[in-house]
Formats: C-alpha cells, sequence, structure tokens
C-alpha cells in the first residue's frame, strides 16, 4: 500500500489538484432528484385516468349508464392523452414564470386530443352515442382538472426547490455564458444560486456590469469549488482543443461537482454524457450521475425491494452469524467503518466483524490471503462473502446501493484519489454491495497500483452505461461467483 501512494502523480492530473488527504468534499445533487422525477411519473399516470374519469363520473353524474360506448371512448382518450401530453407532464412544471405557459399547455394539448376523437367520433358513428351534455362535462371538466392537479405538484414542486438550493459558476464571461446566467436567475427549474465567473481577463476589459461577480482567473476555479462546495460548474471557454481547459478539467477530477460545457464540447470524455438546456440556452454536461429523471426512482425501487427481500430472506441466517461471531471470539458482531459514499458523502458501512481488529484511522491495512488478523469464522465469512450481508441494511438507509462501485475506506480513498486521475468521479453514484470490478475479478486486496486503475476504469464503465438490465446482470453473475471466487479471503 505504501509503494502506491509513492507513486508518481498521473500526467493527467495538475499541481493544483494534489490536495491534502483531508480536502473537504461535498455532495453534488442530481439535476432532477427522486421526489420532482416521481412526480413527473405521477402527472404522466394521472393525465390518461383523468381524462377516462372525468367522462364515465360525468355520465353516472347525470343518472346514465355506463355503456359499451364510454368504455370505448375512455380507452381511446386515454391512449391519445399518454402519447400527446407527454411535453405537459415533464415539461418542467416547476419553473417560477411557468404556470401561464403550463396551463396553455395542457389546454392546447387537450383541444388536439379533442379534435382526434371528434374525428373518430364522426367517423365510427361513436359521438352518436352521446348526450350533449355528456360532452360539456367531459370537454369541459377534463381540463379544469388537469390544470388543478398540476397546479398542486408545480406548487409543491416550487416550495421544495426553495428549501433544496445548490449553487453554480461560470469559467469565462461570454455572451452565451452571461446569458446562462440570466436563465438560471429567471428559472427555479433547479433551485440554483448562480455564485460568479471566473475568467483570466481583467473586469475593465471585460466591460462587465458592476452586478456581476468576478470570482477571479480559471487557476482558482477548481480551488473555490472545492472550499465552497459548489455543486455545478458551467464552462464556456471556446471549444478548440484550449490546454486551458484540459488543465482545467484536471483540476476538478478531484472533486464531485458537475460539469457541463457551453454550448459545445469535442475535447474530453464524457462520463454519462448528454445535452441539456437551461432557460433555451444549451448546455452539455460531462460528468454527470446515471440517475438522472426517472433513473433516480427505477433505481431506489430496485434497491429497496432487493434489499427488503434479502433481509427477510436472509434473516435467519444472520442471526446465526451472528452468533456464531459473538461466541468465537472477542468483540462486536458487527463492525462499522467510515467510508465515502455518494458525492464524495462520508457514510457509515456495516459489516460482520471478520478480524480481532477494528481498523479506521488514517492508516487501514487491508486483508492479505493469510492474514492472521482474520478470525476462524470470519475466514469463512469473508470466503463466502457473507459478512457483508448486514450493508442490506445500509442500502435500506440510503447510503448504499445493491450494485454500484465498492466503497473503499476513507484512508484509502484519500490516498487514492491523488494518484488516480477521475477516481473521485465513482462518487456520482452510491456506493455498492457488488459491482462490475468485482465480478470481473478485481475483489480483494488492490497491493498495486494498477490493480486499482483498474478497479477505478471498472467503476467508470459501469457509470458510463448503467441501467436496470446492468444491475441485474451484475446480481445474478455475484450469486454464481460466490462459492468460486478466488479472490475472496
Amino acid at each position: 500500500m505504501a509503494s502506491a501512494a509513492n507513486q508518481a502523480i498521473e500526467p493527467g492530473l495538475t499541481t493544483a489538484s494534489r490536495l491534502p488527504a483531508r480536502v473537504r468534499i461535498r455532495r453534488a445533487p442530481e439535476i432532477l432528484d427522486q421526489r420532482i422525477a416521481l412526480s413527473m411519473m405521477a402527472l404522466r399516470v394521472a393525465d390518461p385516468v383523468a381524462t377516462a374519469a372525468v367522462l364515465l363520473l360525468g355520465t353516472r353524474w347525470l343518472g346514465l349508464d355506463i355503456a359499451l360506448a364510454e368504455r370505448v371512448a375512455g380507452v381511446i382518450s386515454a391512449l391519445l392523452v399518454a402519447g400527446i401530453f407527454a411535453d405537459a407532464a415533464t415539461g418542467q412544471p416547476w419553473r417560477r414564470s411557468g404556470w401561464s405557459a403550463m396551463a396553455s399547455t395542457l389546454v392546447a394539448s387537450w383541444t388536439m386530443v379533442v379534435g382526434a376523437l371528434l374525428l373518430i367520433g364522426v367517423l365510427t358513428g361513436l359521438l352518436d352515442k352521446f348526450t350533449p351534455a355528456q360532452v360539456e362535462i367531459w370537454l369541459l371538466g377534463t381540463p379544469l382538472l388537469m390544470v388543478a392537479y398540476h397546479s398542486l405538484v408545480r406548487w409543491l414542486l416550487l416550495g421544495y426547490l426553495r428549501r433544496r438550493r445548490r449553487t453554480a459558476v461560470a469559467v469565462a464571461f461570454l455572451a452565451h455564458s452571461l446569458a446562462l446566467r440570466r436563465a438560471l436567475q429567471d428559472a427555479d427549474e433547479g433551485g440554483i444560486d448562480f455564485l460568479g465567473f471566473f475568467d483570466d481577463r481583467q473586469r475593465e476589459r471585460l466591460q462587465m456590469p458592476a452586478a456581476e461577480a468576478l470570482l477571479g482567473d480559471l487557476a482558482a476555479a477548481a480551488d473555490y469549488v472545492r472550499q465552497h462546495c459548489v455543486d455545478l460548474v458551467y464552462v464556456a471557454l471556446p471549444m478548440r482543443g484550449d490546454a486551458r481547459i484540459t488543465r482545467l478539467l484536471g483540476a476538478l477530477s478531484d472533486s464531485t461537482t458537475s460539469v457541463y460545457f457551453v454550448p459545445d464540447m469535442n475535447i474530453v470524455d464524457t462520463l454519462q454524457g448528454r445535452v441539456d438546456n437551461v432557460g433555451g440556452i444549451p448546455v452539455l454536461g460531462i460528468w454527470e450521475t446515471p440517475y438522472y429523471g426517472t433513473n433516480a426512482v427505477i433505481k431506489r425501487a430496485f434497491d429497496l425491494l432487493g434489499a427488503s427481500v434479502a433481509l427477510v430472506l436472509l434473516a435467519p441466517l444472520m442471526l446465526a452469524i451472528a452468533a456464531a461471531v459473538k461466541v468465537s471470539s472477542p468483540g462486536p458482531v458487527l463492525f462499522s467503518q467510515r467510508r465515502y459514499g455518494f458525492g464524495g458523502q462520508e457514510i457509515t458501512v456495516y459489516k460482520f466483524r471478520s478480524m480481532t481488529v477494528l481498523e479506521d484511522g488514517a492508516q487501514v491495512t487491508q486483508a492479505t490471503r493469510h492474514d492472521q488478523r482474520i478470525t476462524p469464522v470470519g475466514r469463512v465469512l469473508r470466503r463466502l462473502s457473507l459478512d457483508e450481508l448486514p450493508q442490506f441494511v445500509n442500502v435500506l438507509q440510503g447510503r448504499m446501493s445493491i450494485v454500484g462501485p465498492r466503497p473503499h475506506a476513507v484512508a484509502h480513498n484519500e490516498q487514492y484519489r491523488q494518484i488516480i486521475s477521475g477516481y473521485m468521479h465513482r462518487h456520482k453514484i452510491k456506493p455498492g454491495i457488488t459491482g462490475w470490478a468485482q465480478i470481473n475479478g478485481l475483489r480483494g486486496e488492490t497491493d498495486t497500483l494498477d490493480k486499482m486503475r483498474a478497479r477505478v476504469e471498472y467503476d467508470l464503465e459501469y457509470v458510463r452505461n448503467w441501467s436496470l438490465w446492468l444491475d441485474l446482470r451484475i446480481v445474478a453473475r455475484t450469486a454464481g461467483l460466490v462459492l468460486r471466487d478466488a479472490n475472496a479471503y
């Protein structure tokens, strides 16, 4: 381990990124967190249901029977709404100044649905099956109901975003970066507070308005981001292979901040790169979490369901293991250790104690194949990965996922972040009980820098290519490796 720490700094890192071991770290929230994504999903479901419900309930209220015509019309209208109302449900209804636009979008979308329904009704003769009162209630009641619950969701989301503020800076003061700042100010879509600009030119040369904050030159940007826990960095430098961008990204690589290019990017590798926009200003994300929007809901649902089932089914086994650990050697049943989780946030991870020591300080020695610190019971637990079972509790707590990069001890994290470029990008997602690196033979001791670098490469490959299907594959392969993993000791 010590030899790895003495390796030369990787060429891609700059002097600014060689930080003291106890550098301050921060949590990088997603652009759309789980509550907002879940609200969007609920609206996508609610809109088709609402249009059919207004027709059927209105028919009952008029004292009429719900016949085949009403059922068919309800299904057709629900299908039309599901297709046409996509923008209405996902069109950022949490914008501060967007209520009238939201209401207009809903009414316009409903008008398109009504036009299609009238055409179908005339061509099929289905329109003759409805009374004028039914049609009036349906055509007027549906948009009123939709505007009402969309407005309620918007009000709740705006209140939530006002409590969940994030910070942002821009690198380079240019026309499009100033337009971006104004767009962030005019919209509450992400609850973002813009702190200012970084530029190598003086304020007088920039002709910068007095109201705009010039925070320093480009060389000061990375330190400022770390010291002030900035969540978002928008890079507006011209994308022409500029060496300044390479230096800036190298310095920022030792943080978990989300970085976007405005408006284009062509010189760096991406991590869940995607095109986004803020108030109509295009931005390119290059380092982001894959759990964006509904993906966050899917991932969390998978974790909650999987961890709950695992804890119920494995409860008798875990009780037996706890008893065996307790009677076989002195010390606690559970071993808790500080590690880094999502966004570089420090978390506490649980394991069944498998050693005679409880190391959690500045120096943590990794277990080796014939480590004398491992107890007899602990050797069996580690061989079968049973010592990791308490981490399903960490999953329920939201600190970990079932699948993700394995969390390293804080001491190891601080060591390797300084010598492996992009190491901290592992923390754009939650750590996992198992991961892509582990099923590809990179479990266990990392006694050389090359082994740790290979593990990080697999972790970043997982972040780039995450999907629910990939998680299921990893879980299935992990189950198959339990009894025959040569690196488990």
